[in-house]
Order: C-alpha cells, then structure tokens, then sequence
C-alpha cells in the first residue's frame, strides 16, 4: 500500500483530491457503480492501468473507506470490490465533472477504447422519474437504475428482469445526448431513439 499522499492544505478540496486526485481513481468508482466486480473484470473495464497500478489504487481506495473487498460464497468463491456509501456518494461528483467535460469529448480518437457502459452516467443525467432502463448500442447492452438511492445505479447486460423502458439507438445519437448536443426526449421524438416499454419511464419518454 502506498503512503497516503497530501496537499497539505487547510481546504475541503485539497481534501477530497487526497484521496481521489490520483490517476485512475474517480474510473475505478465509475465501474464500480455497477456494482460488486471482480478484480479481472475491474482491469478488463479500464483499458490502459496496470495491474500493479489498479492493485494499488484498489489498497487506497479501501484504506481510505471508499471500497470494501469482499469474498463471495461457494460456488463463486472469488473476492470482489465494491463501494462504501462514502464511496458511492462520489455519483454527482462524477455526473458533474462528465458534464464539465462534454465539450471535451469531441469524435472518437482512434486510440480511444469504448465500452457500452461508459454511456450509462450520461444517459442517466437525462432520464428523471424512476425505474430500469435497458439501453441496447451496437458496442454492446446496458441498464441503468434510474431514481435508485442505494445499490448499482447502472449495469452491464441486459436488464435482470422486465425493463420499465427500452431503448434501442446508435452510438452517434448517445454520443450527442452526452455532448448535451441534443436533448434524449428531442431524440426519441425524431425517431433517432427507438423506446418499448409499458413502465412510466417509457410513456414518459414517448411523450416527450
């Protein structure tokens, strides 16, 4: 475990960059957003970190209080990370600072990895009410919990049960909708977003 690292300064936001100002850190909370993930599935998700890198972040985050490790029951019989409510509570960090950085996306570099989930944050600052969303891109499928106040508020694959709203649509039209270039109701109404569904989050949608 590395030594805790510090500013050194009397300021709630020196504070907080203490402990979540390191490389890969705020990515390792996105992914665990969705919930328990095994280690390897932690290292699959963040393209680019090293194992010993990821390794220790994981040994700070849970020095910290930011994540918990744990080991699953027989048959799973692996350990996995997951937030602590000190952690999850980093949600409106990150939704704001992936608002902050919409003028920064840009096109795709062809050196940018991408995964369906990664689209899970934008799209829930654009969905209200509440509910599970299932979100079905070319790159892959998704939910989100729309409205939850604890546990996963997205996850990977399709909804567990029968998704409140479905939404089919390509990567161009999420990919404005996280740019803030174009509202998801706008979308839907356009027919740039294909919505099923007999939950609230649907007729909502459908209603713009």
């Amino acid at each position: 475990m590395s030594p805790r690292r510090s500013y050194d300064q009397y300021c709630s936001a020196a504070r907080a960059l203490d402990l979540v100002g390191d490389r890969w850190t705020l990515l390792i909370v996105r992914e665990l957003l969705a919930g328990p993930r095994r280690y390897t599935d932690l290292h699959a998700d963040l393209p680019g970190v090293s194992t010993d890198v990821l390794a220790s972040r994981l040994k700070d985050m849970e020095r910290d209080g930011l994540t918990a490790r744990r080991r699953l029951p027989p048959p799973g019989a692996a350990y996995v990370y997951e937030l602590t409510d000190r952690g999850r509570a980093l949600l409106p960090v990150l939704q704001a600072l992936g608002e902050w950085g919409q003028p920064e996306l840009g096109a795709p570099r062809p050196t940018d990895a991408v995964r369906a989930h990664w689209f899970a944050l934008p799209l829930l600052r654009a969905l209200d009410g509440e509910g599970v969303v299932e979100v079905r891109l070319e790159e892959g499928v998704f939910h989100l919990h729309v409205g939850a106040e604890d546990g996963p508020v997205y996850g990977d694959g399709p909804a567990p049960g029968a998704p409140d709203a479905r939404l089919v649509l390509d990567s161009a039209v999420c990919t404005a909708v996280a740019r803030g270039e174009v509202a998801l109701a706008d979308a839907v109404r356009d027919g740039r977003v294909d919505v099923s569904g007999d939950g609230a989050l649907a007729k909502a949608l459908r209603e713009g």
